[in-house]
């Protein structure tokens, strides 16, 4: 499958190298604001066709799917000129930042008859495929601790007073969308959605939110999410049942799950070691291949933007 780039940076740079370990997977074309830029990142990544005109990127027949890679207040817009043009879409994380415009670009797909699915590593990783597996086994499931805290390598410079794209809201950057989104969509893909959340988000000074607490309680368990750009944590997330618990070594990109008993000796484990994007890249070609999609996909995706929009409203209460 030929991909069409959009965004050239770091998590592009990532999602080709996993790429090109699947096969059938090769990127022919790349969109960037400037033909300097445009002209580096497909010299580094050998891409025939590059481009600096949207319209023209979009209506071009160099590429079959379009993976979207801008900051998050661009994905919506994108992805909805892609989908008019009948191109497969995979966007980045957030898929949007609205139920609303969600919702419009999942009908936007049908109606174009290509596929839309947000690239959510985590819940397509082989690690994830077992934690599911091993659920039943640790009995009923009493609380579930994800956290994802990563002290992002530009706190530093917005301490120094330079604010760069990751401590924007006007972009639609901060921890919850940036880096909270993945202790939400292994949670909702899971378990569904919960009967009450309550949150608190601490704000910046640029208005973007440094980190999170999530506190969501379904009937019978409860969910506590955390997730920082302002600090590092090591510890790894956690589903505790009656009977047992389930360690994951890295929220956002599950590689290694083990299953304990109470006591918390170690009964089994699960380990791979591809490359965390290539999974989502497989689920994906593999969806355009047969044109349908799992509706899990489409259903966490939601779900986790509804997550989004209840947790925005109750940090607002109490700030």
């Amino acid at each position: 499958m030929r991909f069409g780039i959009v965004g050239t940076n770091w998590i592009t740079d990532r999602m080709i190298a996993a790429g090109r370990t699947i096969e059938g997977f090769e990127v022919t074309a790349v969109y960037s604001r400037t033909a300097e830029r445009a002209a580096e990142f497909a010299d580094t990544h050998n891409i025939a066709h590059r481009f600096t005109d949207w319209q023209t990127f979009i209506s071009s027949d160099s590429y079959d799917a379009v993976y979207i890679a801008t900051p998050n207040l661009l994905h919506a817009e994108q992805a909805m000129d892609a989908l008019n043009a009948k191109k497969h879409v995979l966007c980045e994380k957030p898929l949007t930042l609205t139920v609303a415009e969600g919702q419009k670009l999942f009908d936007c797909a049908k109606q174009n008859g290509v596929i839309l699915m947000e690239a959510m590593k985590s819940t397509e990783a082989a690690a994830f495929q077992q934690l599911k597996r091993w659920l039943a086994d640790i009995g009923t499931i009493r609380r579930v601790n994800f956290h994802y805290n990563q002290y992002s390598s530009r706190y530093d410079k917005l301490k120094a007073g330079i604010v760069e794209n990751a401590f924007r809201p006007e972009l639609g950057n901060g921890a919850l969308t940036d880096l909270g989104v993945y202790t939400i969509a292994p949670l909702v893909r899971l378990f569904g959605l919960p009967d009450t959340v309550s949150a608190a988000l601490h704000r910046l000074s640029t208005g973007a939110d440094g980190q999170g607490t999530v506190i969501a309680e379904y009937s019978d368990m409860t969910a506590v999410l955390s997730f920082s750009k302002i600090i590092d944590s090591h510890l790894p997330s956690e589903i505790i049942g009656e009977e047992g618990i389930l360690t994951i070594d890295k929220i956002s990109a599950p590689a290694v799950i083990i299953k304990h008993n109470r006591q918390g000796e170690e009964i089994e484990r699960f380990e791979h070691h591809a490359l965390p994007m290539s999974y989502e890249i497989k689920s994906f070609m593999d969806a355009c291949m047969a044109m349908s999609i799992n509706p899990d996909n489409e259903q966490m995706s939601m779900d986790t933007l509804r997550m989004l929009e209840i947790i925005e409203r109750e940090a607002a209460i109490h700030e």
